[in-house]
């Protein structure tokens, strides 16, 4: 149902279910992933999502065009969902995919599925410098990171995504998208000030920045989004996220 001027991540439907109505915000993953199939009724048969296809696609171009190899890469796929970002890139042939959600409910319905997609899907929290996980992780030597609609609107905090990022290889691949407006200069939350002051250091080298619409809101109003490639030079530190 129209939502109004509501926000992004504010936006809600009736779901109509065993009899009862039940309101569910978009931005309320672990009951949409409950339900088979409804996350892409919503985002890609009702509101055109594009982003996982584009983005790889992109992915791919810049690699192809450094005179490497996407089916070489060893991705991390960060806020992988339900793996549709892991589906795309499986279809570039990646040579290996790991996912990696805070949700539980995430890699159910990845099981559920895509079973079978990635070489390996963990559950957890990367906010956190020294874990299990993070040593886990770095066993695999990722030279690619992927994370595409998870950032912002509190769906990856920003220790997370340094964490992740320090987690690939120097000279990796990074492949994310984030909404337009976080790059303005009138907006002062930490994924924005994050996200600008990697793109204008030293710490990432800038492929491709692309702005498109990465799907129509509940109102039938495009959402534009940056979708951005680049190669990692250094580590992140903490201190980037205060700008």
């Amino acid at each position: 149902m129209p939502n109004g001027a509501l926000a992004q991540n504010e936006a809600y439907f009736f779901l109509e279910e065993d009899g009862q109505r039940k309101k569910i915000r978009f931005h309320d993953y672990d009951e949409i992933y409950l339900r088979p199939g409804l996350y892409e009724q919503l985002f890609y048969d009702r509101l055109k999502c594009e982003s996982p296809t584009r983005m790889a696609e992109w992915l791919s171009k810049a690699v192809n065009d450094a005179g490497e190899r996407t089916q070489s890469l060893r991705v991390l796929d960060l806020g992988a969902g339900n793996g549709m970002m892991g589906q795309a890139l499986a279809k570039e042939g990646v040579a290996r995919l790991v996912g990696v959600d805070i949700l539980p409910e995430a890699k159910m319905a990845t099981e559920r599925d895509r079973p079978g997609l990635y070489d390996a899907y963990f559950a957890g929290d990367l906010t956190q410098s020294k874990s299990d996980l993070l040593t886990e992780l770095s066993e695999w030597k990722f030279d690619c990171l992927t994370t595409v609609a998870a950032l912002g609107f509190g769906d990856i905090p920003t220790m997370a995504f340094i964490n992740a990022y320090n987690a690939i290889e120097k000279g990796g691949w990074v492949a994310f998208n984030i909404r337009d407006t976080f790059l303005s200069q009138e907006d002062d939350t930490g994924f924005s000030v994050l996200i600008r002051a990697v793109l204008l250091s030293q710490k990432m080298e800038l492929h491709r920045m692309i702005r498109y619409r990465h799907r129509y809101s509940i109102d039938g109003e495009p959402l534009y989004y940056y979708g951005i490639v680049g190669r990692k030079r250094s580590n992140l530190t903490t201190d980037v996220a205060n700008g």
